[in-house]
């Protein structure tokens, strides 16, 4: 007998629910999920490993034709991922891995006969190497590769924890070139990162290829009148970005340690604040430090973002690229960034950009910006610069083509 034949609609899989779009990884499913819901009925599984999200599932569900939503608790889940030692497995496969998701995904194959089968990081593959293949098209997006970040992770720990992040690296690395051979297409967030993973999973031949992150430009627009939400007087330096990560955690505690006093008493007006949700105990401990605030969640990192006189991405530790730069960006701040916060984005003869790799570098960056006039319109080649090379409706046209949807398929998207 051959192949059943696939019907039209999209099985989508992310580690995480893609709403609200308040972070890197859910800025991009969410774009995603979007578009192809214009043009298929999508059919969604995902997980909530922060409580705050729940409030958002109706909004997502609204979207979809039907969808499976588990929560995922991160300590039980890391108990859980203990077997992977057993198994001789990355440990984020059974992080990720629930019976209940595995079954639905069954069932949904079986019952839609999906035409696409689209999913968003490369923990959540697992979930189709049991589904019988058929006509449908697969396609993985892995972003970036995770299994190089576990790498970075081990070259800044020391003992047992150094060891099971190079496991995790190896590990992890070995799945991702077992799963590309299951998908038609394989992608990541920038052509540096795809060609990262040619370089080192050489197997990986065709297939490979990337869609570069978007931003929403008139939602992050300078024009807006936005509050301002620091202190008359106040030069801010905004970090933004979830701050239990813990590259994020490295970033803040390395600026606040080896930069911010130089930073400060170069101009004591000066804030450093950190804005993003669930800090850490670490992060919160920097807030009683002189000059520094640590914000919490917040309803909107814009008017953060509006009003400071530079944005800063202190990252040790980053893959692929990173949304809060180029959200930044789109907000016409300068900015001053590391080179792995600058992956992925080619931001040559950006005058209102800054890489500084070192300490001394850095800290002297951020104080040039400082002392620039409030008014000053330098910033605004960094919003036309995202305009130009990160506007997601072409980045959206190729993945219609990566995903052979149709550019002329009439949409017919669900009501929110």
């Amino acid at each position: 007998m051959g192949r059943e034949r696939a019907g039209g609609d999209v099985l989508f899989l992310s580690q995480r629910i893609p709403y609200p779009p308040n972070n890197g990884d859910k800025i991009r499913a969410w774009h995603f999920l979007q578009h192809l819901a214009q043009h298929r009925a999508v059919h969604l599984g995902c997980f909530i490993d922060d409580p705050a999200d729940w409030a958002h599932a109706g909004a997502i569900e609204k979207r979809c034709a039907s969808s499976c939503i588990l929560p995922l608790s991160p300590r039980w889940a890391k108990l859980r991922s203990l077997v992977g030692f057993g198994s001789g497995e990355a440990l984020t496969l059974p992080y990720f891995r629930r019976r209940a998701m595995q079954e639905w995904v069954a069932q949904t194959v079986r019952r839609h006969r999906p035409g696409l089968i689209f999913v968003y990081s490369s923990a959540m593959a697992q979930y189709v190497q049991e589904v019988p293949r058929g006509d449908e098209r697969r396609v993985l997006d892995m972003v970036d590769m995770d299994s190089q970040k576990w790498l970075q992770y081990a070259e800044r720990k020391a003992g047992p924890a150094r060891f099971v992040y190079r496991r995790e690296s190896r590990l992890l690395h070995r799945f991702e070139r077992q799963s590309v051979r299951r998908f038609d297409a394989t992608l990541f967030v920038s052509p540096a990162e795809a060609r990262l993973f040619r370089r080192l999973t050489p197997e990986a031949r065709g297939g490979v290829d990337f869609v570069c992150n978007g931003v929403a430009t008139e939602h992050f627009d300078p024009a807006l009148a936005l509050p301002d939400p620091f202190e008359p007087g106040t030069r801010a330096v905004v970090f933004t970005g979830t701050m239990d990560y813990w590259p994020n955690i490295d970033a803040v505690t390395w600026f606040a340690d080896a930069l911010w006093p130089a930073i400060h008493g170069a101009d004591p007006a000066s804030r450093f604040v950190i804005v993003g949700a669930n800090p850490a105990s670490q992060v919160r401990a920097l807030a009683k430090r002189r000059g520094i605030l640590v914000t919490g969640r917040v309803p909107d990192v814009r008017p953060y973002l509006a009003h400071a006189a530079v944005a800063v991405a202190p990252l040790r530790v980053a893959q692929g690229v990173q949304n809060k730069v180029l959200e930044a960006m789109s907000m016409a701040r300068p900015v001053v960034a590391t080179p792995q916060a600058l992956d992925g984005i080619d931001i040559a003869r950006q005058p209102a950009v800054a890489m500084a790799e070192t300490a001394e570098a850095f800290a002297a960056a951020v104080t040039a910006f400082l002392r620039r006039p409030p008014s000053d319109a330098l910033g605004l080649g960094n919003r036309a610069f995202v305009q130009r090379h990160h506007d997601w409706p072409e980045a959206l046209h190729r993945l219609s083509r990566l995903c052979a949807i149709p550019a002329d398929r009439d949409a017919r998207a669900v009501s929110a």
